[in-house]
């Protein structure tokens, strides 16, 4: 095995040069850490995860285009480093540990927390450190925003208001999300992540990179090829759900499957 293998293969996604060069020149000290590319926004990140093996991304949030979110949102199937955001903006910090960030660096940010992120990092990656600081700092940041209640679809004409409570389903549409209600659809201007991050986890988990699902429209789960399911909805929908999202749902449901 060379030893490359062994090293791990880090993206650096961020839309500023004097961010992105201090990022290479610290991770090129290390013996450890492959620099696998260096990006300067979402379109590059995306073809750089579908070009090879990415085991950690230093991934900007405010970006031109397409944010951080969004890269996650679109990434290639069987791509799933684990994430350090790095972003000028504290306000992000609750939708990034909602993706399961592994650390989240606030610029400007010095050498000793960029080690203290990258020797996290490399434990976890080694299953040798548990993430419990993920959920306790989830359940210490969530009271300050309550989860979203009704959804404001904008029409030509008006705003419909449509209650959480009437969703059976929200389906990723690019940019923009359907809400499949009640066998009506509507169109919000925001992608699935940003909505996702304003709903109650435990009532509407994500079962896919392009599927949240209210939990009470859930009639079965069937096992499908490999390790993932297919989640069927009352109404006879069924939706794909990937393994990447399986383990959240065990979670939500109590239950093992």
């Amino acid at each position: 095995m060379s030893e490359t293998d062994h090293q791990l293969r880090v993206l650096i996604v961020d839309d500023e040069p004097p961010a992105r060069r201090k990022l290479e020149r610290w991770l090129a000290e290390d013996p450890e850490i492959e620099v696998a590319g260096s990006c300067a926004n979402g379109y590059e990140a995306l073809d750089a995860l579908a070009a090879g093996r990415v085991d950690v991304m230093f991934l900007d949030v405010q970006m031109p285009e397409l944010t951080g979110f969004d890269v996650l949102d679109r990434r290639p199937e069987g791509a799933d480093p684990l994430v350090v955001f790095a972003t000028a903006y504290d306000r992000y910090a609750i939708d990034a540990f909602r993706h399961h960030a592994a650390d989240y660096l606030l610029k400007p940010y010095d050498r000793d927390r960029f080690e203290q992120t990258l020797a996290h990092v490399k434990a976890r990656r080694q299953r040798e450190a548990p993430d419990d600081r993920l959920a306790a700092l989830l359940d210490a940041v969530r009271p300050q925003r309550p989860p979203l209640e009704r959804f404001a679809v904008r029409h030509a004409d008006r705003v419909e208001l449509v209650h959480v409570d009437e969703v059976d389903w929200i389906e990723a549409e690019g940019n923009y999300v359907m809400l499949h209600a009640g066998g009506r659809r509507h169109v919000i201007r925001e992608t699935l992540t940003a909505v996702s991050a304003r709903l109650d986890g435990r009532r509407f988990p994500r079962v896919h990179r392009s599927a949240v699902v209210n939990l009470d429209r859930v009639a079965r789960l069937l096992p499908a090829s490999h390790g993932d399911y297919t989640v069927v909805l009352r109404d006879g929908t069924e939706l794909p759900m990937s393994r990447t999202y399986r383990e959240r749902l065990r979670e939500v449901l109590e239950i093992g499957f």
